[in-house]
């Protein structure tokens, strides 16, 4: 049978665009629908989240990184059943911090992944495009905290546990990672705007730098 280490040396760079296709689904098909309510997606979601938490396990040596997954996981799972049995006025609140948890976790574990030496391969390059979406999913989740804290930091979201939040935050997020602004949605406390300008700069500096290292990893693996 194959270990860990053997799993890790076959699979950690096919495991960068599983975890990419499964997170692209979150975001663009699962959070949507589930805004419209097909609310059943969410255990869709959770089982997404399981296979990327045991993607870590093979992609990370790091036991730390498996235990804040884990802890994330477990979060998920928590507030999918509170909602469903015992509302609880506190589970965006849990929600953000998990998701807070995974993207910083995960985009980590996936830098370390894509950014090493060694042979461009055609998964680290999707690895790159996942920390991409890592980044904006980390501030959608700072969104929430911000939004939650303080009463109309932001214009045009409701900040209310109810299906519709994640795809409004991910929609706010993505809009400004890439500079899209459509202006439906419109950040008015100067801690949202510093956050929004941030993560603004970010998107830009981000294809210009982190990727250009790819480049010079091929390069110099080429040699």
């Amino acid at each position: 049978m194959l270990n860990i280490e053997q799993l890790r040396r076959k699979y950690s760079d096919s495991l960068l665009t599983l975890m990419t296709a499964l997170l692209l689904l979150m975001i663009f098909v699962f959070a949507p629908l589930q805004a419209k309510g097909f609310f059943a997606l969410q255990g869709f979601a959770i089982a997404g989240l399981l296979v990327i938490s045991g993607s870590v396990l093979i992609l990370s040596a790091s036991p730390t990184a498996l235990v804040l997954m884990s802890i994330a996981f477990i979060t998920n799972l928590a507030v999918f059943l509170l909602r469903l049995y015992h509302p609880w006025p506190y589970n965006l609140h849990l929600l953000a911090a998990a998701w807070l948890i995974i993207s910083m976790t995960l985009g980590v574990v996936v830098a370390r992944a894509v950014f090493r030496r060694g042979r461009i391969t055609y998964h680290r390059i999707v690895g790159a495009v996942l920390l991409y979406l890592l980044i904006g999913v980390c501030f959608a989740t700072l969104f929430a905290f911000v939004g939650l804290s303080i009463p109309d930091a932001f214009k045009g979201v409701r900040f209310e546990d109810d299906a519709a939040l994640a795809s409004e935050l991910f929609y706010l997020s993505f809009a400004t990672l890439t500079t899209t602004g459509y202006g439906d949605v419109v950040p008015l406390h100067p801690l949202a705007r510093s956050l929004c300008n941030f993560e603004a700069v970010i998107g830009q500096l981000y294809p210009a730098t982190l990727l250009a290292r790819l480049v010079t990893l091929e390069l110099k693996g080429g040699k």
